[in-house]
């Protein structure tokens, strides 16, 4: 069967007549300079693999300055949708999958902390991205372009063209710039609850007309054979779809950690070493999260259960929360060394990082 494309799925969105009916196969161009450039044509990604997705640059509109309601006045998530949640201090927001699959960025300000949260529906990634640039506090909006079937987010400010999941700008001015992360928590909406049920929530208020009770893109999330784009390298060691956290260094070395490594109920504490940092993971299949923090020396975890939002504690007698915050002990108020790390479908660890090594295989 053919699928739906994306300009399509667009178009007939826009007229509040979708049907998810996956007919029609995609069209793949590719693009040249103009108004995607930036300033400049030049790109460090192999322009023959950066392709058109259909709808144009903001045919798929980035939200900015979201509206919150109450976890209690939430009445369109379902406890198994997924959000992504980010907390600074007590001030604590999820945002929705079922909002991102048809928006991809929200631009939001907590705090002194500027942040875009980027989604790439066909991959399944979602990351946090500071909006202060070397060239200016900034935001993100949808290019349109996809490299190995990955959001193409640019820059409002410069106009230039960034790379989701390589974490660079890959063309125009800011081309080679690396974009600063901060530490998200990816997990299903009755987990969130449970964690945080004082916290707000991104509101379908967004000033779009979009049924976001309706996932966009068919089969997608669980048909192991359905790419609506092709992939530089299709890496078949694990399923297509299968969500896996991902750890990236500076030198763009990867690593990833599947959910089947940790308990199918209550939680589990794995240790790792990798790119010469000793590495704590907790996560649960249960309560489907999975985070990786920097352990730090002297001192030795393990997982705590039923006491979310606490996780771990220590030899010292700290308490740790999901986010890595010390919540109690002689170390509270103290937060552990982030990763750049982030969960998305093998299909595209596999394409970006080829050959990255799987932890526990």
């Amino acid at each position: 069967m053919k699928k739906l494309s994306i300009f399509s799925l667009l178009l007939t969105t826009l007229l509040l007549s979708y049907s998810c009916t996956g007919e029609e196969q995609p069209s793949v161009t590719r693009p040249g300079g103009g108004a995607n450039s930036g300033g400049n044509t030049d790109w460090l990604i192999p322009q023959n693999n950066v392709l058109d997705g259909g709808p144009g640059k903001d045919g798929i509109p980035a939200l900015d300055a979201p509206d919150f309601i109450t976890v209690g006045e939430v009445d369109f998530l379902d406890d198994d949708d997924l959000v992504i949640g980010f907390k600074v201090g007590n001030d604590i927001r999820a945002y929705p999958h079922p909002i991102l699959d048809w928006h991809e960025i929200i631009n939001d300000e907590i705090g002194d902390i500027r942040v875009a949260i980027t989604y790439c529906p066909l991959t399944g990634t979602g990351i946090g991205w500071d909006r202060d640039l070397p060239s200016g506090t900034t935001t993100f909006g949808v290019s349109g372009l996809l490299y190995n079937t990955n959001l193409i987010p640019y820059d409002r400010g410069t106009d230039s063209n960034w790379s989701q999941m390589l974490l660079e700008s890959v063309q125009g001015s800011m081309a080679g710039t690396a974009i600063e992360t901060h530490q998200v928590v990816e997990t299903s909406w009755g987990t969130w609850k449970k964690l945080y049920p004082q916290s707000q929530v991104v509101s379908t208020n967004t000033g779009w007309s979009r049924n976001y009770d309706r996932y966009p893109y068919g089969d997608y999330r669980t048909n192991n054979n359905s790419l609506f784009f092709p992939v530089s390298v299709n890496d078949t060691r694990l399923p297509a779809k299968e969500r896996v956290l991902g750890i990236v260094t500076e030198m763009k070395a990867a690593k990833a950690y599947r959910f089947n490594s940790f308990p199918t109920t209550g939680l589990g504490l794995r240790k790792d070493v990798f790119a010469g940092n000793n590495l704590i993971l907790i996560g649960s299949q249960e309560f489907n999260f999975l985070q990786a923090y920097v352990q730090p020396d002297g001192l030795d975890f393990e997982a705590v259960q039923n006491e979310l939002p606490v996780v771990m504690q220590d030899n010292e007698g700290n308490r740790w929360n999901l986010f890595g915050e010390a919540v109690a002990g002689p170390r509270a108020g103290q937060k552990l060394q982030e990763t750049r790390s982030f969960i998305g479908y093998w299909v595209a660890w596999g394409a970006f990082y080829q050959g990255l090594e799987i932890y526990g295989q």
